[in-house]
């Protein structure tokens, strides 16, 4: 259980950055690590805009030191920053990864990507109260209303993913394909899946991929 409590150079657990954001958490009535979890789940989750459409290239922009310093982030940004403030707070956490289908919203990266796959959706996995619970904590809750999709909840004992179906009972989310759990971010693999379903991405040499501002 060790090594998913370590500081690496994804999960920078130790950066000023990340410690500042979990201090800045109100962690009153928050005495049980399954308590503190979902606390920071809903501070990750509301705290920070979900935008997928601008997407770095370079390793230091994927570190969570970086990415908690952002209004903003895609999933894996969110992801990331969720499990390097519980492991600050001494919870076993890591990544988990799938490809999905999102049928709501995302017309704009249709266009760019050429599917409506989405590859290597990010969530978080934490351990606590001797075992592993999945937390997505991607969509703020504006966002969830603005789509006409309930917002994710997480009580830090159920795997909480995506909604499958809206509120009016269209689908959502499907998931296609699971990567697995990985104690640091796989950079390198993601990257070469990236090349795999999106080749036109990368027909050009880019340092980041800027595809809209707003979903």
């Amino acid at each position: 259980m060790e090594q998913y409590l370590k500081n690496t150079f994804f999960i920078d657990h130790e950066s000023t950055p990340v410690r500042a954001f979990v201090a800045s958490i109100d962690w009153s009535n928050c005495a049980a690590p399954v308590e503190k979890a979902v606390r920071l789940y809903y501070a990750v989750r509301d705290g920070f805009r979900y935008n997928p459409h601008r997407i770095s290239m370079q390793p230091e922009d994927f570190r969570a030191s970086v990415q908690v310093q952002r209004p903003e982030g895609h999933c894996i940004d969110k992801a990331n920053i969720l499990v390097a403030a519980a492991r600050a707070l001494g919870i076993p956490a890591r990544l988990g990864f799938a490809n999905v289908t999102n049928h709501i919203g995302t017309e704009k990266l249709e266009k760019v990507l050429g599917t409506t796959v989405l590859v290597f959706h990010g969530f978080a996995e934490l351990f606590l109260e001797n075992q592993w619970v999945k937390a997505t904590p991607a969509f703020n809750a504006e966002l969830c209303q603005k789509l006409d999709v309930a917002p994710l909840e997480f009580n830090g004992r159920e795997d909480s993913v995506f909604q499958q179906f809206s509120k009016n009972g269209n689908r959502f989310m499907e998931y296609l394909h699971y990567y697995g759990s990985f104690e640091d971010l796989p950079f390198d693999m993601m990257i070469g899946e990236w090349k795999k379903y999106y080749p036109k991405l990368f027909s050009k040499p880019v340092e980041q991929l800027i595809i809209s501002t707003d979903l």
